[in-house]
């Protein structure tokens, strides 16, 4: 058989997605799976976006712009400086989602075994597009005990070597909720001007920010010009996750150029979701409040209900839609695994996503689990039921053979 490649064989599995064959046998068996595992919004996508596609004459569906076309480009550029942020066309590059923008910044700034430097835990596919170039990430660990606030600066400042490319965040983070502070991003900023480094910041939950907080980009700092790259995204904003449109933000204008290499070799994002993304831009925003007034209300209720369960720990998250939850069990992904072969509770169980694969530290985050709250507020009630009374069932035979994670 011929061989493959090492490079292929070390990318790392999906957390969020590795235990879907063991849902769908759950639901053969007739069993309704409650999916907590997958930050799929079951919010409504902008009718003006659906209409767009629904209604236009192409007689042609031709290639786009490599780089996507102007309007949809300036129309960006109007829906940022609503954020303070101000940048013209030129500065964006229109991708194929925001995991092809990720890919697309690590392949432009790091060779094979650069290093970039990321606080733990972290979206997952993060390791993946970095295994993916050779690149090493560094992962510096953020603790449930201190909300996963940013580590300090002084341990970002040990990790980095001559081979450090960037330091990569996720703001509001995926998959902890934390929101970094303007504070924060400021203290960063200086960090990789004094070490002549990329500031990346993946902003795809920009929108949404609870309890009166506001969100301060990496492109709202002055003189970090040639530093700052922002990764941007309808899927969660619009309710658009399948149009796989995203983008690259930079004022370095070096960095686009060679970006825009690798984006002529895939030729150009997709015809009919790009005119989807910019008929969405006219959302009003009403259509926000009401959505993040929406997640605010889930958001309490999951908390207030996790927090009833003896042995669980959460943190309040200030944005995005995720939260990090530590159970008082040993493996996280036994316990998973078990919800879905093995639990129900009239019927039903949950699909939870194994927190350890949003780490990069062996060991770390074993006993957590990842929840995405994008679920009616009753069916986030009944999940945290099933959860209460699977975990005390497990508890009591968590040592048992019975639970010796398969293959999967």
């Amino acid at each position: 058989m011929p061989a493959l490649s090492n490079k292929g064989l070390s990318m790392p599995e999906s957390p969020i997605r590795k235990l879907v064959p063991f849902a769908d046998n759950a639901k053969k068996k007739g069993i309704n799976v409650i999916h907590l595992n997958i930050g799929q919004p079951d919010i409504k996508t902008p009718q003006i976006a659906l209409n767009a596609v629904k209604n236009n004459d192409i007689s042609i569906l031709s290639y786009a712009k490599t780089e996507g076309s102007e309007l949809y480009r300036e129309k960006l550029t109007h829906y940022y400086s609503k954020h303070n942020i101000y940048v013209n066309a030129e500065d964006i590059l229109v991708t194929t989602g925001a995991s092809e923008a990720l890919s697309f910044v690590i392949g432009s700034i790091a060779d094979n075994d650069d290093e970039i430097i990321i606080p733990e835990p972290f979206y997952a596919n993060y390791n993946s597009f970095s295994t993916a170039f050779g690149v090493n990430v560094k992962p510096i660990a953020s603790d449930i005990e201190t909300g996963f606030a940013l580590p300090s600066i002084s341990e970002f400042e040990k990790a980095i070597t001559p081979k450090t490319k960037a330091i990569l965040i996720c703001n509001p983070n995926n998959p902890t909720g934390y929101l970094y502070h303007k504070e924060e991003i400021q203290q960063l900023a200086q960090l990789v001007k004094k070490h002549d480094l990329f500031f990346l910041v993946d902003e795809v939950y920009r929108e949404f920010i609870y309890d009166g907080k506001k969100h301060y980009s990496v492109l709202q700092e002055t003189n970090l010009e040639e530093h700052a790259i922002v990764i941007d995204s309808v899927s969660k904003r619009y309710s658009m996750c399948g149009a796989r449109i995203g983008c690259i933000v930079t004022k370095n204008k070096n960095l686009r150029n060679t970006i825009l290499k690798f984006m002529q070799a895939r030729l150009s994002p997709p015809s009919y979701a790009l005119i989807a993304s910019e008929a969405a831009l006219d959302t009003p925003q009403s259509y926000f409040d009401t959505i993040i007034e929406e997640y605010a209300s889930r958001r309490n209720v999951l908390v207030y209900e996790l927090n009833k369960i003896k042995g669980v720990k959460v943190i309040n998250p200030q944005g995005a839609f995720y939260c990090i939850v530590a159970l008082p069990i040993k493996n996280s992904d036994i316990f998973a695994q078990w919800l879905l072969e093995n639990y129900n509770l009239n019927n039903e169980t949950i699909m939870v996503a194994p927190a350890a694969g949003f780490y990069a530290t062996k060991g770390l985050g074993e006993n957590q689990i990842r929840i995405a709250y994008v679920l009616d507020k009753k069916i986030l009630k009944r999940a945290v039921r099933i959860l209460r009374e699977a975990l005390n069932t497990y508890i009591l035979n968590e040592n048992s053979k019975e639970y010796i994670l398969k293959e999967i």
